[in-house]
């Protein structure tokens, strides 16, 4: 049942961000979550629009198939990247790779997001979204910058890949799709604020004040 329930969760997930437009043209992406404490459920490679349950496997968090069809090559490539987030903070549920669009931006001018947009705040983000130096997908040198701000930057549940898209990691698959598309409504509305003289970063203040109000409301986002 408690398989059951996390296909279910990562499908969501996944149709969430294919109707909100956080797919590039390809359709592709990758998507897991964490089903205990030594495994995950993983897509398996190809178009996420369409995802159904049984379009996923069973891995463990060394990245050794358990259940279900063998992993496409491609997705091979990634699978260090989920297994390594889960490995190193304990309170990721989920995580998602994608070329999300206006994030990619960002990406490609190896430039971060700023903390300018709130809503942001309330998925525990507390710093800029850093872009790490450029390396092949999923080789060490790539995995490891990934794997040095899950463990040195509490308050950064994504980064971005110099060149390349965004990975984000979460609760579970719908908190992290949410996240997804949050960050790249702030990416775009940066990109959109410079005809009006630029975004404008929120004071420090922010932080600590958005904590209180969800505290005081008993609200998760």
């Amino acid at each position: 049942m408690q398989e059951q329930l996390v296909r279910q969760s990562i499908v969501n997930a996944a149709h969430l961000l294919a109707e909100s437009g956080m797919l590039f043209r390809g359709e592709h992406a990758n998507l897991s979550a964490r089903l205990d404490d030594t495994h995950i459920v993983m897509t398996r490679g190809g178009s996420i629009a369409n995802l159904g349950v049984d379009d996923l496997a069973v891995l463990d968090l060394n990245g050794h198939l358990t259940q279900g069809e063998a992993m496409d090559p491609t997705m091979q490539e990634v699978v260090q990247m989920h297994t390594r987030v889960y490995q190193n903070r304990g309170t990721v549920g989920a995580v998602i790779h994608t070329h999300a669009p206006h994030v990619s931006v960002f990406a490609v001018a190896h430039q971060p997001i700023p903390l300018v947009y709130e809503p942001l705040l309330r998925f525990g983000v507390t710093e800029p979204i850093p872009v790490v130096p450029w390396a092949p997908r999923g080789s060490e040198k790539s995995v490891g910058a990934i794997v040095d701000v899950v463990q040195n930057h509490p308050g950064l549940p994504a980064v971005m890949m110099a060149n390349h898209g965004a990975l984000v990691f979460h609760e579970d698959p719908m908190s992290a799709a949410r996240l997804l598309a949050t960050l790249d409504e702030a990416a775009q509305l940066i990109i959109q604020a410079k005809a009006l003289g630029g975004a404008k970063e929120l004071p420090r203040e922010a932080i600590d004040a958005v904590r209180e109000r969800m505290a005081e409301f008993g609200s998760r986002r």
